[in-house]
């Protein structure tokens, strides 16, 4: 690991990402149902910005969990995924996002998925390197940060299996 100095705390405020996209057939299967790969290609982006915004580094994708696809988004709905940082540990970063389709005609807006996606902030030499500590200002930060420490140690357990 890079021994360069902790970078100060940031909140998970200051890092928040939102990505709005348009849903095409390019996108979708013949009845209209956009792919699960398209969905999840959005949501490692997102959670790419937060990681990014937070670690102010080159960061990339370590692991991609607790992906649940809850309702259908078709051709036509806006896909609205908002994602925030819950948990950092040395060089890594817990993001959870959750996906939400609009349907613009109706307005009707519908949680579509939820995930868990580990980033690994990189220095100039592709070495994992330490980010910000998380400064938790509200009861649901502290709360998110725990149950995201929870989540890491699961998967430091599962990955020495």
């Amino acid at each position: 690991m890079s021994s360069e100095n902790h970078p100060r705390e940031k909140s998970p405020a200051e890092s928040h990402a939102e990505v709005i996209v348009r849903m095409f057939p390019s996108d979708a299967n013949p009845a209209g149902n956009v792919f699960g790969g398209e969905i999840l290609k959005h949501i490692d982006m997102v959670a790419g910005i937060v990681a990014q915004r937070h670690s102010q580094s080159n960061a990339v994708t370590v692991s991609m969990d607790s992906v649940n696809f809850l309702k259908p988004v078709f051709v036509g709905n806006v896909l609205t995924l908002n994602a925030r940082i819950n948990y950092v540990h040395n060089s890594s970063m817990e993001i959870e996002v959750k996906a939400e389709a609009e349907d613009i005609v109706t307005g009707i807006r519908t949680v579509t998925g939820t995930a868990f996606v580990t980033f690994v902030a990189l220095d100039k030499n592709g070495r994992p390197t330490h980010v910000p500590k998380l400064s938790l200002k509200t009861d649901d930060d502290r709360i998110k940060f725990e149950e995201g420490k929870i989540r890491m140690d699961n998967r430091l357990k599962n990955r020495q299996k």
